[in-house]
């Protein structure tokens, strides 16, 4: 397994580029069509792969994505809410539920409540545990409400097999669930899992073989012909970004997480468990989620529109295509789905350069800590009237009970009035809002909060910005572009269906992640009711595939 884990690891780290180079594989006999269950299936989250960086490389594939691309495609994905994070969209990937119904509303949150000092709760914490803080946090899965697919699997079917493997915890608990057999995730300087579990042979492995490459220099990656075109140089928070190949000094950790290295590192360790559990060789079907992170952290860190993405496109396709090529050495029947949590777009100054003006950075005069200076002025009442989180404008807990209709109505009016705010809905306006049943690309910004609003968890008061305003108020080196809003540049994703023998087909007309789980659950025959989802048809040509999904 060395071999495996240093070949993918390779893949995205030589500075030789034969592996590129290499001629194309003469072409297999076309493979019968399945008539059973898949023996694994395989989910693959891409953090931050938005369906315009997927149309922007498709043609350039020639690794695993190209496998991919023959199979069912689905390029606009929907990731149907408004707040468009990565723990909200990876909790729509595999349970078949929006936000509302996961409970998973954010990254972070408000809960005055808690006993802490610090009131912010991180999606993937137990924030009972004394000592902690919204950053230095113990990972649990108690947040999320529902169950994944892996659960219901295991529940209807006990011998089934879940594993879940990625870059961030987030990623590993909202795709896996409460009911796992394995469960690990980067923690910014190893691979970790839940306190008291023994630490399989291919995680430390995995461990070795990263602790190893970190403490080697990184030389710069080889860059593809169609990447340069992007080879331009741009000026932001001091530093200069477009032109970066990762190189990195020797124990540079946050360099080795924000580069190719890292997925092929996640792949590697998918790919041991995969090897020493003989998933795909039980009695049931098993299911590994694998996340990778690293899209997320080169676009946040270095935008998406210079050499840094372009080469992690290609190392991800090629990382991939090793990986696919690895199961089928072991003769695996297994199905493949690939998406992601959320989008994204180009960091501000250089959308500002190529054709976007409009694009600016969300000014100062809009925080929460603006508009509550204001209404406390006004009102003549000590502060602080609000707090917040993200989008999420929450009543202080200790305003009085007549102030609060009073204050929460100032609140509306002055983010509303705000430039470069599109709406301010009350937590009572968004309540009141049915469910939408149109595609997701027709509905109303109404109707993208209300299905990432949760009662228990959500603010008194949710602010959206208009189109191409980033959150982002000041960029600094590793923060230089963003996502999370209403708006289809963040809301789009690519959905990916592959098996072997399956009869490719491209559908380009609007499907939600929360379809992923009932149309996995069909391919092996698992009845599921009650879903935000609707299966989706891979085989229009055997019959009624969806019918134990109704």
């Amino acid at each position: 397994m060395k071999a495996l884990i240093a070949a993918l690891l390779l893949a995205s780290a030589a500075s030789a580029a034969s592996a590129q180079q290499a001629p194309a594989p003469t072409p297999a006999a076309p493979a019968p069509a399945p008539t059973t269950p898949p023996r694994l299936i395989v989910v693959i989250s891409v953090d931050q792969f938005s369906a315009d960086l997927f149309q922007q490389y498709r043609n350039r594939f020639t690794g695993g994505f190209t496998r991919l691309l023959g199979g069912a495609v689905f390029p606009s994905g929907y990731q149907s809410h408004a707040a468009t994070e990565t723990c909200p969209g990876h909790s729509t990937i595999l349970t078949g539920m929006r936000p509302a119904h996961t409970g998973i509303v954010a990254n972070n949150w408000i809960d005055q409540s808690v006993a802490r000092a610090d009131k912010t709760v991180y999606c993937s914490e137990d924030e009972t545990v004394p000592g902690t803080d919204h950053e230095h946090y113990v990972v649990s899965d108690k947040h999320l409400k529902v169950p994944t697919l892996g659960e219901m699997m295991k529940t209807a079917r006990p011998a089934t097999r879940v594993v879940s493997v990625a870059g961030k915890d987030r990623a590993a608990v909202m795709m896996g669930g409460h009911k796992v057999d394995e469960l690990w995730w980067w923690d910014g300087k190893t691979y970790s899992s839940y306190a008291g579990r023994v630490v399989p042979r291919a995680v430390q492995r995995g461990r070795d073989a990263v602790a190893a490459l970190i403490a080697r220099p990184q030389e710069p990656l080889p860059l593809p012909g169609y990447c340069q075109a992007l080879d331009r140089p741009i000026t932001v928070a001091g530093k200069v970004f477009g032109q970066g190949r990762f190189a990195r000094e020797a124990g540079d950790l946050k360099g080795f997480r924000a580069s190719p290295a890292s997925d092929a590192a996640v792949f590697a360790i998918a790919a041991g468990l995969i090897q020493d559990m003989k998933l795909g060789r039980g009695p049931e079907t098993d299911i590994i989620d694998i996340g990778a992170s690293a899209t997320d952290y080169i676009g946040h860190s270095l935008g998406t529109q210079g050499t840094e993405m372009c080469i992690q496109m290609d190392q991800l396709d090629q990382t991939l295509g090793s990986f696919f090529a690895t199961l089928d050495s072991w003769g695996l029947d297994y199905e493949v789905v690939l998406t992601a949590d959320h989008g994204a777009h180009d960091m501000t100054e250089r959308q500002q350069q190529r054709a976007m003006p409009m694009e600016e950075h969300v000014h100062a005069d809009t925080s929460i800590t603006a508009i509550d200076a204001q209404i406390t002025a006004a009102l003549g009442i000590k502060g602080p009237a609000l707090v917040g989180a993200e989008g999420d404008v929450y009543l202080a807990k200790d305003l009085p009970a007549r102030l609060r209709p009073r204050v929460l109505a100032e609140a509306q009016k002055r983010f509303a009035a705000m430039p470069q705010v599109a709406a301010a809905f009350t937590k009572a306006q968004i309540a009141a809002q049915p469910i939408a049943t149109t595609p997701p690309e027709t509905w109303t910004l109404l109707e993208r909060a209300r299905a990432s609003f949760n009662p228990q968890v959500s603010g008194d008061l949710l602010v959206l910005l208009k189109p191409r305003v980033t959150t982002i108020e000041t960029p600094k080196p590793g923060y230089v572009e963003t996502h999370g809003s209403p708006w289809d540049y963040d809301r789009r994703v690519p959905i990916l269906f592959w098996r072997k023998g399956m009869a490719g087909f491209e559908q380009p007309l609007s499907v939600e992640t929360v379809d992923i789980a009932p149309t996995l659950a069909a391919q092996i025959g698992l009845p599921v009711k009650g879903l935000d989802g609707r299966c989706l048809d891979l085989d229009p040509g055997a019959g009624d595939t969806c019918a134990a999904t109704r």
